[in-house]
């Protein structure tokens, strides 16, 4: 994980699709895995007692932690989703405030070192941060809490339960046929894989599932890592409706992995008013250097949509089906692109959708369609969270400060055409046992070695090798 992946995509669309691909504006929040049970899976509990800290998850605390094995997956029982507060609440709202402006605190961090088109998810990033935040404590929680935008333990995940749940009403209570266009759809998806024989905190898992609704999946990463890899890429390809093969590279969990917690989040829908494919031509679209390419641009005439424009900018908002999800798009002025970028903020954002007005909207876009691969391993312990990385303390899942986020995965794509849109995202964290530093040793020239006995520390055989092949 020394160096992150290269965001991939085609740099000929970034001069619109940089800021557009950030902004799809989720009108609400999001679902557990399948539902509230979290899928097939099952969470494991333990007998009651109090041992919860001041900053403890708000699930009924329990002293002993639980033993995840298979008998555990096949006869433990779902709890059942906790009643979220509204979406209305002060509580939520403050959870939306903090996701937002972590989306923006994100992308002005990953464009110091990239270049090229970008798509990410923040609501994914988040829900998936949040259920590793549910363990965090101390230090390593109070920086989860600053960089990623966190309200204390107990008003987390109740308003991370809130938008969830109403963002998967959205998906449910689409009706396609209804409405002009693609129907539309969102699905969002949480899960966690523990090591066979490990023992997690019953408070921990009771809240995952309450809130998030993601019950324990066992998985044996110490002797058969690359079979749960492929398990967990599986499930991932099925949550994403195949957009996102192979999200968990090779390497990337492996036999001292003990959790793994992932969120997968699947939108496509039509836009309200489709462009008409005989419109679409080839045009010109000028790169930042002030060259041209050609490439298919889609176009409208006299579109009812939001629009405003500000200093140095256009912007609109594009109707999807079912009128619950815009498309925001900002068109800086020629030669003000990085003005315009370093100035997003949650301010301007919020003030974009204010202040737009209805208008009778002539649009131009093109066609695109990319990808981008995130490695939030180094991006977030340079924004400020180096903690939960090594050294980490996240006592709240095993009782005791001894696993550490090793990995930490994001990956995202977005397709974008005459007739609607379709995004996807996963964001995977892989926890591992001690923060210990990491080190590499490569026995290809001479070495002394030495046979010790560990207790008394006796030497059994000593001696060197200078030619091994001798």
């Amino acid at each position: 994980m020394g160096h992150r992946p290269p965001i991939r995509g085609n740099s000929t669309y970034r001069a619109i699709i940089g800021v557009l691909a950030l902004l799809i504006l989720l009108v609400g929040g999001c679902g557990g895995d399948d539902g509230a049970s979290g899928d097939d899976a099952t969470p494991t509990s333990g007998d009651p007692a109090a041992s919860a800290t001041p900053t403890e998850p708000p699930a009924t605390p329990t002293e002993s932690p639980a033993t995840a094995t298979r008998a555990s997956e096949e006869v433990g029982a779902d709890l059942p989703r906790a009643e979220p507060p509204g979406i209305d609440s002060p509580e939520t709202a403050a959870f939306v405030d903090g996701l937002n402006g972590f989306a923006f605190d994100l992308y002005q961090a990953v464009i110091e070192d990239e270049d090229g088109n970008l798509i990410y998810s923040p609501t994914s990033i988040e829900l998936a941060f949040s259920m590793v935040y549910a363990g965090a404590r101390g230090e390593t929680e109070s920086q989860m809490a600053e960089v990623l935008g966190f309200l204390p333990q107990e008003e987390q995940h109740p308003a991370a339960n809130a938008l969830d749940q109403h963002l998967a009403a959205l998906g449910q209570d689409a009706t396609p046929g209804m409405e002009q266009g693609e129907p539309f759809q969102l699905n969002i998806a949480n899960a966690i894989w523990g090591q066979e024989g490990y023992t997690f905190l019953d408070a921990f898992l009771e809240t995952l599932a309450a809130h998030y609704g993601a019950g324990l999946r066992i998985a044996d990463f110490a002797t058969a890592a690359e079979d749960a890899r492929q398990e967990i890429n599986a499930w991932i390809e099925d949550r994403t409706e195949g957009r996102i093969e192979e999200a968990v590279p090779e390497g990337a969990i492996d036999e001292a992995t003990r959790l793994v917690l992932a969120n997968a989040i699947y939108f496509s829908a039509g836009w309200l008013f489709p462009f008409d494919e005989s419109n679409t031509a080839d045009g010109a679209f000028t790169l930042l250097d002030g060259s041209h390419v050609t490439v298919p641009m889609m176009r409208q005439d006299a579109v009812r949509m939001p629009y405003a424009d500000g200093d140095g900018y256009q912007a609109a908002l594009i109707p999807y089906t079912g009128q619950s999800v815009d498309m925001l798009v900002i068109l800086p002025e020629a030669g003000r692109f990085e003005e315009i970028e370093a100035n997003l903020s949650p301010v301007l954002f919020d003030e974009l959708r204010a202040e737009a007005e209805t208008h009778d909207v002539a649009l131009a876009m093109p066609q695109f369609d990319f990808e981008s691969q995130l490695d939030l391993t180094t991006i977030l312990p340079e924004m400020g969270m180096p903690d939960p990385f090594g050294p980490a303390d996240f006592s709240g899942i095993t009782g005791t400060a001894d696993l550490f986020i090793a990995t930490a995965l994001h990956h995202a794509t977005i397709a974008v055409d005459e007739k609607g849109t379709e995004a996807a995202a996963v964001t995977v964290i892989g926890m591992e046992e001690s923060a210990m530093p990491r080190a590499e040793i490569t026995l290809d020239r001479p070495f002394i070695f030495a046979i010790v006995e560990r207790e008394t520390g006796v030497v059994l055989f000593m001696g060197r090798v200078v030619d091994p092949a001798a």
